[in-house]
């Protein structure tokens, strides 16, 4: 799971934070407004359940390129399976609307 900080006038600005959620140990990860969250599946069966502040909007809806070179996140897997919609989402940079 990752975290990735959105918020222009944070000195964390385009920086992310990542951690490996395990079924046993029943961990989760709470990403706060603000920020933008990823995920990567490690193993052949998983559930992924979200908890959210508010109802869900497609409109709303954004996305950042997984593999934005400028982020250079750490992604345990080098060739994911996407969907068209994650591989055609544009890089930070390029990004509006911003927190």
């Amino acid at each position: 799971d990752v975290a990735l900080d959105l918020r222009k006038d944070s000195p964390a600005f385009g920086k992310w934070e990542a951690v490996i959620l395990e079924g046993p140990l029943k961990n989760q990860f709470y990403i706060p407004a603000g920020f933008a969250h990823g995920f990567c599946v490690l193993s052949e069966k998983t559930i992924v359940s979200y908890k959210s502040d508010d109802f869900y909007t497609p409109s709303q809806e954004r996305g950042i390129l997984w593999n934005d070179p400028e982020i250079a996140i750490d992604w345990p897997i080098k060739n994911p399976v996407l969907s068209d919609k994650d591989k055609s989402h544009p890089p930070l940079k390029n990004q509006k609307d911003l927190f």
